[in-house]
């Protein structure tokens, strides 16, 4: 599950500002100078401290494949396949989600806990099998 939910989306879930099951969502990997805030808004908000282009990372981050937004049982989570990136030869300690569709709002975050590197390997970031994110987390 994500480390931080950015304030901004809590917000904007609740003035129904997203369709979650159509919008396109992204993750970026950050490097470690990166300080993590949950009052980030926007993809402008991180991007400094976003992995450099090549070396098997494209700027911008990867598009999450088959994305679900379920509500049950006063529980709403969101969860996608898992992100990879082949031929990856880069270091990072952070992953985020934005949204694409809606002004490049954040989502959240991960902290992986330390540097990961990957040498001319599929880095690939797990999603937790609860899925990326819950609003009973908050």
């Amino acid at each position: 599950m994500a480390d931080i939910i950015y304030n901004n989306f809590i917000d904007r879930v609740g003035e129904k500002v997203y369709d979650l099951n159509n919008d396109t969502l992204k993750m970026v990997l950050l490097d470690d100078g990166h300080t993590p805030s949950a009052t980030h808004d926007y993809y402008s908000d991180i991007s400094v401290d976003e992995l450099s282009n090549g070396n098997g990372y494209t700027t911008g981050g990867a598009t999450l494949a088959n994305v679900t937004w379920t509500e049950s049982a006063g529980t709403a989570t969101l969860d996608a396949d898992n992100v990879q990136w082949t031929n990856a030869n880069f270091t990072s300690r952070y992953g985020v989600i934005y949204n694409t569709t809606v002004s490049n709002e954040l989502i959240c975050l991960f902290d992986f806990t330390e540097n990961k590197q990957a040498s001319n390997i599929t880095f690939e970031v797990r999603f937790s099998t609860s899925g990326i994110l819950d609003l009973s987390q908050i």
